[in-house]
This record gives C-alpha cells, structure tokens and sequence, in this order.
C-alpha cells in the first residue's frame, strides 16, 4: 500500500487568505461596489464564481470574475505562503513511496502559480474542481486520502470513497469538518505525517494479514533477524501455531549464536521450529564467491525448503524480504527465491524495515531492536573463496572481538569481521570506530583467531559494505 493523497490547496497547503481577500475588495472597487473584507475571507474555499453570485449584483458576476482572474497573479500569487508543515506533510507522501496531487477549486493556471511560486513538489494538480467533484479527480488519481479546511473537501472525500482528513485551519472548526464527513481533524498539517505514519503502517499490517491467511500455511525460512522474526510473529496471528513452520538453515555460514537464538524464539512464540541442513558449498558459484553468491545461498536453501514443505504438509515457502530489500539495487538472492516462488508478504504488503521494527517493538518481540546480522559469508571479500575453514575463523574472530570491547567497557550495536584474505577490516558503529581503533586488545583479538594483519575501519558499519568493491554490481541483478 502507497499512500495517494490528495491536498486541498487554498488554507491547507497554503496560506492565501491575504492575497485573496486583497484581489477580491479591488475587483469590488473597479466595479463600484463595497465589500467586507472579513465576509469575503469566510467564503475562501468555495468557486470563484459562487463568491462573486453572493457579494456582486448578478449583472457584475461574469466581470468581477474576469477582473479578479486578471490581478490574482500580481495581487493574490504574490502574497500567498506555505501554511506550517505544508512541506514535511508533501514530504512525508512521499517518504511512504506515495504521491501528493493538490486538488483544487482554483482554475489551473492559479494553481500552478501558486505551486511555482511557494515552491512545493507535488507530484500532480488538479483545477477548477469543488464538493463532489473534487472525488472524481481523486477517484481517477486512486487516491486513499484527502485533506482539506472546508466542508466541500470533505463531502468530496466521501464522494471518492477514501479517508477524509480535515485541518482546522480555515474559517471552519473541527466540529463542522465532522459534520461534513470529516474521519479525522488535525490542528494544522504538522501534525499529518504522525497522523500518515499510523495510517500507512495500520493499512500496511492489514495487508500483510490479508496476504499471509491467504496462504493458507507457510514455512517461514527464519534466520532469526528482525523481519523472519516479525513476519513469523505476523503468520502466528494470522494463521495459528499449526498452520506455521520456522525452518532455520543451518550451515558454515550460520553463527551458531544466531542458531540458538531462533530456537528461543520459536519456542516462545509455541512454533514448531526445524533446522534443516544446506549445502552452499557444494555450489560452485557460492565458493567463487562473486557478486551473485547470494543467489546460490538462497537457490540452496529455496531448493530445500521447497521439499521440507511438501514432507510437512505445508502449502508455501516465505521469507523475510521486505518493501526495502526489493527497492535496494543489488539483491542478487532475492532474484533466486522468486524463480523459486517463495511468497514474500512483508514485501507485498509494502512494510518497510523501519515498520517492520516498529511494529516489532508494540508487539513486544524482543527482535525489534536487533541490529542486522547477515551470513557470515557476507564478511569475506568477492573474489576470495569461501571455505568453511574462513566462516569459522570469521566467527571466532567475531565473538573475540565482542568479548573484547565488552572488556574495555564499550557497547556495540554493529560489528562485522571482513575477512580481506589474509587481513581482516573490523566495523563498528561509526561513533566507535576512532576509539575502537586506539584499543590494542581489539586488533589483537582478532589477530588471535588467525589474521595477519587487522585494521580498523573509519567509515563504520554498513550494511553490505563488501558491494562497494565490486566494479559493477548491476551486472549481477
């Protein structure tokens, strides 16, 4: 699910009044009439042509619209502002893969005036457009939001079928946005991306239980990371203990560490768990360890998981790839599970790592917080074979290498062992790396395991560093 929101403009994404209550009393004044001004500014959100039918004699109607469109650019665009969080909720549309589009009564050419002018990036506008109609242009653009000041973005809301969102911050208060079909009033838009926040990651959750019961029963390939651990959690909710499996590879390239904690976790989540063994090494593209090692890893444990499923009477394999893992540019394993049909509900259903973590976190899973913790093959240089005799000396080192710093009295969210060949790279959280590096027992602890040389990385952790070597990683999409 990605968010399409639709914004009303005039005294929701900008604050226009001056500038239009200015052209209006000019537009009365060239045509002998007087107006006052506050009435005028009750009446901003409606057509044009409706205010000028209520202040103007019928004969002057037509005019006062032609002569007001004529100073609007000079008189109305000019003192037009952004409203307070006009910016960070278009922005937060978009940090959710959404898209922002202004629906608007205003004629077109007003409306990208003013966007030009205020300088906001929507990704779409509409004109000339009140109440009802307005749900024709946000049923046509599919979107799942409107937010407005005034009753008519609300009625065309509901015209559209989709969450009406008003802001009290126009001439109309909270109770007459309700009364017009309002779901929600904030105060103003600083409060809509927490408001989009709970939206999204309810709709996306809503999602996820939706595709995971249509599975009808799953094997959940569960590394014990945050997100096979949530999406294990997730298919336990949906499906029930006896339609679940956690099934957790175990090979060279699984930390033993890592092993015990699934079986925790599994058992007190009451899922049976199993620990079938792969064999990557038994792929020679695994071994040679290029760019796409990741597809053999995970074509090893799709190729057996597959038939574990089939054995246990289970309908589908999934695993824990998530909204970000599919958007990121090299994820060569991702490719191998799919040839596979392994389901992927967390991807699916839109949920990104962050939501991940922090749906994690209200449902109380002790996973939510838990820093990455890829392969330990992921620790040696493309290019450098991998052997289980280096996943072991990779793991030692590791585990050295914590017990050190734990010593010295430094806690560490982050840490990886790169295996260079002969010379090993530590990372650690970016913050640590200078201290860590002025440590002696880190380097020696990691010597101590069989390393001839030992460096500390200044840049710090990040997460698939190894890809920065390679040349061209598009090459193994």
């Amino acid at each position: 699910m990605r968010p399409v929101v639709g914004f009303d403009l005039d005294l929701t994404l900008v604050d226009s009044a001056d500038g239009i209550v200015a052209t209006f009393v000019e537009t009365a004044h060239q045509l002998g009439v007087t107006v006052d001004a506050e009435a005028v500014r009750a009446t901003i959100g409606v057509p044009l042509e409706d205010a000028m039918a209520r202040f103007l004699p019928a004969r002057l109607a037509t005019e006062g619209v032609r002569i007001y469109r004529e100073l609007y650019p000079a008189m109305g665009v000019t003192a037009t502002t952004l409203m307070p969080g006009a910016s960070e909720a278009v922005a937060a549309v978009h940090s959710h893969g959404g898209t922002a589009i202004v629906v608007s009564a205003k004629i077109q050419p007003a409306v990208d005036a003013v966007l030009e002018h205020v300088g906001l990036d929507v990704d779409d506008s509409v004109g000339d457009l009140y109440a009802n109609a307005k749900g024709d242009a946000l049923r046509a653009h599919g979107a799942t939001v409107h937010v407005g000041d005034h009753p008519g973005d609300m009625i065309g809301a509901k015209a559209a079928g989709v969450m009406a969102v008003g802001v009290a911050t126009g001439s109309h208060d909270a109770a007459a946005l309700r009364a017009a079909g309002a779901d929600v009033v904030l105060a103003d838009l600083r409060d809509f991306p927490h408001w989009l926040d709970e939206y999204v990651l309810t709709a996306r959750l809503a999602a996820l239980e939706a595709e995971l019961r249509a599975l009808g029963s799953v094997v959940v390939a569960f590394s014990g990371g945050a997100d096979s651990a949530f999406l294990l959690a997730a298919a336990v909710r949906a499906l029930g203990t006896e339609r679940v499996l956690a099934a957790t590879a175990v090979s060279p390239s699984l930390p033993r560490r890592e092993l015990l904690a699934a079986r925790e976790f599994a058992d007190r989540l009451g899922v049976r768990h199993l620990s079938p063994r792969t064999d990557e090494m038994s792929r020679d593209g695994y071994r040679a360890n290029g760019g796409d090692r990741c597809y053999f890893c995970k074509a090893e444990l799709l190729d057996v998981l597959g038939p574990l499923a089939g054995r246990e009477g289970f309908t589908h394999v999934a695993t824990g790839t998530n909204a970000d893992d599919a958007r990121a540019g090299f994820r060569p394993g991702i490719r191998a599970a799919a040839e596979r049909g392994a389901a992927t509900p967390l991807r699916d259903a839109g949920l990104t790592k962050a939501q991940v973590r922090e749906a994690s976190r209200r449902w109380g899973l002790s996973t939510w917080d838990k820093p990455a913790a890829a392969c330990l093959s992921s620790r040696i240089a493309y290019g450098v074979e991998v052997t289980p005799a280096r996943l072991a000396r990779i793991d030692r080192a590791e585990s050295a290498l914590q017990a050190a710093l734990a010593s010295a009295g430094l806690r560490v969210e982050n840490l990886r062992v790169r295996d260079l060949g002969d010379v090993a790279r530590i990372e650690v959280d970016g913050e640590l790396a200078e201290r860590v590096a002025s440590l002696p027992e880190a380097a020696a602890a990691v010597r101590g395991v069989g390393f001839d040389e030992v460096h500390v990385d200044p840049a710090g952790f990040r997460s698939g560093s190894m890809n920065e070597m390679l040349p061209d990683p598009t090459r193994w999409r």
